[in-house]
């Protein structure tokens, strides 16, 4: 299975068009047929310091290089309809764990990798991508709230009087929302109004859409593993 990373492209171009295709050549030299498409972005969300690679189907995707923690894959074009995602260890054929997901023709999905324990029953977090441009001179953001032990949570830009999303507990995920666009924002991750993690100095460029999400363990030994903030952008 061929896999491509330019759906984010082929939406902007084509979001006028009910369904978003991709043309390629079929056997005869003088016929083209338009192939539809779904895109699906990657997140290594799991706070471990495990070594992994994400399966699509039989297709391994991130050959060059191991999907660790914090690690992001943007938007891979896949035919749509019923796909096996699963988790393996770096360069092992052994799944750790797998689960089928119907992909529609012309969407953008996020998918979160939370969990490579069989018994959990929240390993995946698959998410619809409003990919449509914000309004003029806005940009967009959506929070998640991936940490299992954070509590719930709410987003903010550091000294506004109100929050952009609140409450959201582990598993959860908003809308996105027009922000104005700023060279250097600082947004505060709360619990109970109470800043438990901050995201400092990120620059948020108008027309741009961007998911922030918590991450990692309050109760994590290892530092690097421990309650934070993430922020990137859809491409």
């Amino acid at each position: 299975m061929k896999l491509t990373r330019n759906f984010k492209t082929i939406f902007k171009t084509l979001i006028a068009v009910v369904t978003v295709s991709v043309v390629f050549a079929a056997c005869s030299k003088d016929r083209i047929e338009p192939q539809q498409v779904a895109g699906l972005s990657i997140i290594m969300a799991y706070p471990d310091t495990l070594s992994l690679d994400f399966i699509v189907d039989q297709t391994r995707v991130n050959d060059a290089k191991a999907l660790n923690y914090n690690a992001k894959i943007d938007y891979l074009n896949l035919f749509p309809g019923t796909r096996r995602l699963g988790i393996t260890k770096r360069n092992s054929n052994k799944l750790l764990m797998s689960e089928n997901f119907n992909l529609k023709s012309g969407v953008g999905y996020s998918v979160f990798v939370i969990d490579t324990v069989k018994e959990n029953t929240k390993k995946f977090l698959l998410t619809e991508d409003d990919l449509t441009a914000p309004a003029a001179d806005k940009a967009k953001v959506r929070f998640i709230n991936l940490s299992k032990d954070g509590g719930s949570l709410s987003l903010g830009i550091h000294d506004a009087e109100t929050d952009l999303f609140t409450n959201k507990t582990f598993y959860e995920y908003t809308t996105f929302a027009d922000v104005n666009p700023g060279e250097s924002i600082t947004f505060d991750i709360k619990e109970n109004n109470a800043v438990k993690t901050t995201l400092p100095n990120v620059k948020i460029e108008k027309g741009k859409i961007y998911t922030i999400y918590a991450k990692g363990l309050q109760a994590a030994a290892i530092d690097s593993l421990k309650l934070g903030a993430a922020i990137y952008t859809h491409k």
